[in-house]
């Protein structure tokens, strides 16, 4: 396996691991810091909440206006989306006034795969 970063991908059928297996080898200092940083942005139950709402809203994508009912500000909102964009967790795209977020297939096929091998053990 190789050590390439976590970067979301056009072609959402090709995984773009940020790191081995955990149950492959041990990670090195670079992969763990990459698998840091995406867990680190969903350990926040907001995030997580957000995380959520995009994944499964219809269509695969979801304007901020549809999300944002988590029980924060919406520059709290706005504080969130922006920590999951950093991570590599969720992509967006301005559309007139709204932004649309999308979470990256290619991530999570990556998160998945990061931990799969865990679940056997």
């Amino acid at each position: 396996m190789s050590n390439v970063e976590l970067l979301p991908v056009l072609d959402s059928s090709v995984v773009v691991p940020c790191c081995p297996p955990l149950t492959e080898r041990p990670l090195d200092a670079e992969e763990a810091e990459r698998a840091a940083k995406m867990f680190k942005a969903l350990g926040d139950p907001v995030r997580l909440r957000l995380f959520s709402a995009v994944a499964s809203h219809e269509g695969g994508e979801a304007c901020v206006c549809d999300i944002s009912d988590v029980g924060v500000s919406q520059p709290t909102v706005s504080h969130h989306l922006k920590k999951l964009k950093e991570a590599g967790l969720l992509s967006s795209e301005r559309r007139g006034t709204w932004v649309y977020y999308r979470v990256e297939p290619s991530v999570v096929a990556a998160m998945g795969k990061l931990l799969a091998g865990a679940a056997t053990v």
